[in-house]
């Protein structure tokens, strides 16, 4: 395989058969959305099977496509793929058998000894994942790739795809209701929630099921967790433009693009993830919700437009020659040269 192409034999297998497995999962869920009428938590039975396969879908090629830019300590980075593929795997098809063939609730079920059970194998399976990435990110520190913009986006989308990873540890925790019952010496038959100062399956947005009465960490751990797609597509977005816009041919300035969108990234994860632990519901923004994210768009908006026009040698770093033309810039990578 070279930089500038990626064959199918050169992806990782199992990721590659787990994104099969999602894509062949999700049509039977979407087929029992319509003709399968059960519900668990107010919620039909089969709409977190869906959700989960078209979101362990597209996670799992982007793990598989990422992988491939991994050339030192490329066999680790293979079995890494491989553990978050096991780990995902068994809690995809625990949430299959305990939800649709037992009918009961899959996260925080803690009524019956096989309830417990299957939710200690699905913590356990989760936490595998999670440590596969967070050893991908440490991997990715020492990999070298041809455009510095997407390796900038690459690093920065894994590390907060963990950090959404982390955001759902944050349901575990007991809610008031829990407590109380944990305070007079007995066990609740539900142990953490998704939603903060309102109730699981309550009033929810269309389709997602986010509750629009309180806080829900299923916003923030969503969208933290698909940085690892956002951002390279931000940088890959750039390259394409850099074939029409001059502008955009320095790699550099490519790369401050991206550490922007990074910044601005970051922060409307950081604003969902205060608003939801404030037991605040995304539809309800109060002023102080709506100012964050006025700065952090602000700020994003200033910066980008401060690297946009950049002149001479400033916060770019780039050295210009009379022309305009940047001296120390890397150009447009091979395959969108020859195009042009």
């Amino acid at each position: 395989m070279s930089d500038n192409g990626i064959s199918l034999r050169s992806l990782h297998r199992p990721l590659v058969v787990l994104t099969g497995a999602m894509a062949v999962l999700c049509v039977v869920a979407l087929v029992g959305l319509l003709v399968d009428g059960r519900t668990i938590v107010n919620a039909p039975i089969w709409l977190k099977p869906f959700k989960f396969t078209v979101s362990i879908g597209s996670y799992a090629i982007t793990l598989a496509l990422l992988l491939t830019r991994v050339r030192r300590g490329s066999r680790v980075g293979w079995w890494l793929g491989t553990l978050f593929t096991v780990g995902i795997g068994t809690d995809m098809a625990l949430i299959v058998f305990q939800m649709i063939f037992r009918g009961r609730q899959l996260h925080f079920n803690k009524a019956t000894p096989a309830d417990i059970a299957i939710n200690n194998v699905v913590a356990g399976g989760a936490y595998l994942a999670w440590l596969s990435i967070a050893a991908v990110v440490v991997l990715l520190l020492f990999q070298r790739m041809p455009d510095r913009a997407l390796n900038s986006a690459l690093r920065w989308g894994t590390g907060l795809s963990l950090a959404g990873m982390a955001v759902a540890m944050l349901m575990f925790s007991p809610t008031p209701e829990q407590h109380a019952v944990l305070q007079e010496g007995k066990k609740p038959p539900t142990f953490g929630a998704h939603s903060v100062g309102a109730s699981d399956g309550g009033p929810g947005l269309p389709l997602l099921g986010w509750s629009t009465q309180g806080g829900d960490l299923r916003i923030p751990h969503f969208v933290g967790i698909h940085a690892i797609q956002v951002l390279p597509l931000i940088a890959l977005g750039l390259i394409v433009l850099a074939r029409r816009y001059p502008l955009l041919r320095s790699d550099v300035r490519r790369r401050w693009v991206v550490r922007i969108a990074v910044f601005g990234y970051t922060g409307v994860f950081a604003i969902l993830t205060w608003q939801a632990m404030r037991g605040q519901s995304v539809v309800n923004p109060d002023v102080r919700t709506l100012l964050a994210a006025a700065a952090v768009v602000a700020v994003t908006v200033a910066l980008t437009v401060l690297a946009l026009r950049a002149r001479e040698a400033g916060p770019l770093g780039e050295n210009r020659d009379a022309r305009g033309t940047s001296r120390d810039r890397e150009p447009v990578p091979a395959d969108f040269r020859e195009r042009r």
